[in-house]
């Protein structure tokens, strides 16, 4: 018998375990959809608030306090109720998140409603590859984990595509859309229906083998196990195997992240620390976030901005069947240094562009000749190196490389930093954009590029392959 319930790779039924990745997935596609719908609203929120720049660029990083919240408390919590419950709780704040975002008279409700939602983003970026990682067998383990990025891009792309419809029927973000709603309340509105999809399909998935073994519902563990295979097989002595790699004496938490032996957080934390801020630091979510807006400083318009969200989102999506089909060939690492470096070079690029560019009489930038082609290019290339390498391994990595006793804890540790870094980007872009341009903006993007790609050659060890009970400390 192999591990990771771990039973042959003829005997594992893969359209089960497919379909409940596919649903636990949906909290990625949701991810992307409220990380990407905030988009094509900036300048409706700017117009509909009167807010200034510092205004603005809270109103959009606001959600990622939330998600750093969230984050942090699902991944303990998952360790105490279960990762189903949580899931569903996330669920439910995605849908009233939505509802309330589009309803906001002010910038304070819609602060509240957006941070809402960011606690259910981070709830779901953590505990959907974990859930994935727990239920797959080690042989496809990444390609199913990283289905997460694949819905992720594929929200983003959903709700840059919908941006650009609405937007599109209405003559701007700001036009009276249905029943006289503006477009831009409509934008959010339109998250509702795939919120409450992802509630429905968590009604009937089971809960995470691991996690009952860890509450000592180990007939439980061995029955989902079983379903998971075509023959039923009784899966007690890999019940064991799971039970035998948690503390006899407590059940994980948060305190385990702290190793007995040295009195210090386990290096391999750290590790994941680091992966989830580089993640970030490499600038990412400033062409997901701000890309209408950095599109229009460029000199582009409105639509034809909304309509190059539409084209990165698609590299965005192609990309990430890439890393699917590269993940448990070539492994992680591999993935994370080609990226690290791809990245760097396509920012640096743009930098050149965007620095040397000039500006025009209304103080917006002039790509003159070929050079928005060159930078169009440059930009997509970037996304493409990220869609098949930091985007989805970064996760899948986080989900699977901590052992059992302290996954969900060092999850949310991961989650918190990483969402951390996500806010301190995302609110400091505007004011980079106002202080120095793009082309140093991106310059300081390429750099951290570099540094991804020494963090990985000198800190990451591979995980393609081993089962999760595999996984040590050090």
């Amino acid at each position: 018998m192999q591990s990771n319930g771990e039973q042959p790779a003829q005997d594992y039924s893969l359209g089960r375990i497919l379909l409940l990745s596919l649903i636990a997935a949906l909290g990625g596609f949701l991810f992307g959809f409220d990380s990407g719908v905030i988009n094509g609203t900036v300048d409706a929120l700017r117009e509909t608030f009167n807010s200034d720049a510092v205004g603005t660029g809270f109103n959009v990083a606001s959600m990622l306090l939330g998600c750093a919240v969230g984050a942090f408390f699902a991944g303990t919590l998952a360790d105490k109720i279960g990762r189903k419950p949580v899931l569903i709780i996330t669920a439910v704040a995605f849908i009233i998140s939505a509802w309330g975002s589009g309803i906001s008279a002010s910038s304070g409700q819609f602060v509240f409603f957006r941070i809402l939602g960011g606690m259910a983003v981070g709830a779901a970026s953590i505990l959907t590859p974990a859930y994935i990682s727990e239920i797959a067998p080690s042989a496809i383990r990444g390609r199913l984990a990283s289905l997460q990025q694949l819905m992720i891009v594929l929200g983003l792309f959903v709700a840059f595509l919908s941006n650009y419809l609405i937007a599109g029927a209405t003559d701007g973000s700001m036009g009276s859309f249905w029943w006289g709603f503006s477009a831009w309340q409509w934008m959010f509105w339109m998250e509702i229906i795939p919120a409450s999809l992802f509630f429905v399909g968590l009604l009937f998935i089971p809960e995470s083998p691991r996690f009952l073994v860890a509450a000592g519902r180990e007939s439980e563990a061995n029955s989902v196990l079983s379903s998971l295979t075509i023959s039923g097989a009784d899966f007690s002595a890999k019940v064991k195997e799971i039970r035998s790699t948690l503390l006899k004496d407590s059940k994980p938490g948060l305190k385990d992240v702290i190793s007995r032996a040295t009195g210090k957080i386990h290096p391999i934390v750290w590790v994941g620390v680091g992966l989830a801020v580089l993640q970030q630091f490499t600038g990412i979510n400033v062409v997901f976030y701000y890309g209408a807006v950095l599109w229009q400083a460029a000199g582009f318009t409105e639509g034809d901005a909304l309509m190059v969200n539409v084209i990165g989102g698609t590299v965005n999506v192609a990309f990430t069947f890439v890393a699917i089909a590269l993940i448990d060939r070539v492994g992680r690492r591999p993935l994370l240094l080609v990226g690290s470096l791809g990245q760097a070079v396509m920012l640096g690029i743009m930098a050149f562009i965007f620095y040397f560019a000039t500006v025009g009489a209304d103080g917006n930038l002039m790509l003159e000749g070929n050079s928005g082609i060159y930078a169009l290019l440059a930009a997509n290339g970037y996304i493409a190196f990220f869609a098949f390498s930091w985007g989805p391994v970064m996760w899948v990595m986080l989900g699977e490389m901590f052992p059992n006793q302290f996954r969900g804890a060092a999850l949310a540790i991961c989650g918190l930093m990483q969402w951390g870094a996500n806010f301190l980007i995302t609110m400091t872009f505007p004011v980079f954009l106002d202080s120095f341009g793009l082309g140093i903006s991106y310059g300081i993007y390429a750099a951290f590029g570099v540094v991804a790609y020494i963090f990985v050659k000198k800190f990451v060890t591979e995980t393609k392959g081993r089962t999760l009970e595999e996984m040590t400390s050090s």
